[in-house]
């Protein structure tokens, strides 16, 4: 199982280039980068090209409603190009609210608008042309990119119906604020039986960590900054169906060996890979952040 590193990206672009090598300096495998209102992530990495090498790339997630999806696979494409195919492109409709109050949207139902989305990109990602005419995607044509080999394609997935198309359409699935037992149960089955006769899919999950001495403190607060979040039919949709109260009952907290032992639960039930958000104090982000880097190396033996 490997373990990646995720940012918000809340920084300059200068120390956010910095953080990215510092992740790869200190033994992470991937560095990932979602849209948070800030920077673009596929734009950062291109701007980051050879540096920080040993470290895979990825988004978590770029949103599917903002770009057309050739749109979408050319600057992908490019950022592969300049970082020597070391990106992986993780997708997701993002939320209701999110698409219709920022971007004045109308939002499609996310399974089919999903699906018409991969009819595109899936293909034209490998290099060929498509001619696809959806409810809600027109896509003629492909992208001119040369000598780049596809990257690695996971789609944000939290129900059981995107979860089978991650499996179906994509390389993999890419889910938050998931237990353990509901890892094993729902999510790595439904995604590894859509997957049947193709190459194992990828397993990634997302994370909030916290190493620190103040559980309960800890707890409050990301109750507090996730309170918003956790009404996002997505989440909390996930959060009813695993019997999870908030996201302080999916958050991994406590001293080095507790942490490090809910983290070889992920492993036992399936997850190929962790993202890790650090939360809390910036004095215990820094302590989960250290680590972190160090099970980084030990589960990637």
């Amino acid at each position: 199982m490997e373990i990646g590193l995720s940012s918000y990206g809340a920084a300059p672009l200068p120390e956010l280039l910095t953080e990215i090598e510092r992740a790869a300096a200190s033994g992470f495998s991937r560095f990932w980068l979602g849209e948070h209102g800030g920077w673009d992530p596929l734009t950062v990495f291109a701007a980051l090209g050879d540096r920080a090498p040993g470290i895979e790339l990825a988004t978590s997630v770029v949103g599917t409603y903002p770009r057309h999806p050739l749109a979408l696979a050319a600057q992908a494409l490019t950022a592969h190009a300049a970082t020597g195919g070391r990106l992986t492109l993780g997708i997701g409709p993002s939320h209701a609210p999110v698409v219709e109050s920022r971007y004045g949207l109308t939002w499609q139902p996310p399974v089919r608008h999903t699906r018409e989305i991969l009819d595109v990109l899936r293909p034209v990602l490998r290099g060929e042309e498509v001619e696809v005419r959806g409810t809600s995607i027109t896509a003629v044509g492909g992208v001119a990119a040369p000598e780049v080999d596809p990257p690695s394609l996971l789609l944000a997935a939290n129900g059981p119906r995107m979860l089978t198309l991650a499996g179906e359409r994509a390389d993999g699935a890419l889910t938050m604020w998931t237990t353990p037992r509901f890892l094993g149960d729902v999510v790595v089955p439904t995604v590894t039986t859509a997957a049947a006769g193709r190459a194992a899919p990828r397993i990634a999950v997302g994370l909030l960590a916290a190493v620190t001495s103040d559980v309960e403190g800890t707890r409050q607060r990301v109750n507090t900054d996730f309170r918003q979040a956790a009404t996002l039919p997505t989440f909390r949709a996930l959060l009813d169906r695993q019997g999870s109260t908030g996201p302080d009952d999916t958050l991994v907290v406590g001293d080095e060996a507790l942490v490090g032992e809910t983290v070889g639960r992920f492993a036992d039930a399936g997850a190929t890979e962790l993202i890790i958000f650090p939360v809390g104090s910036p004095e215990d982000q820094h302590r989960t952040i250290a680590l972190f880097a160090e099970l980084a190396k030990v589960h990637r033996r």
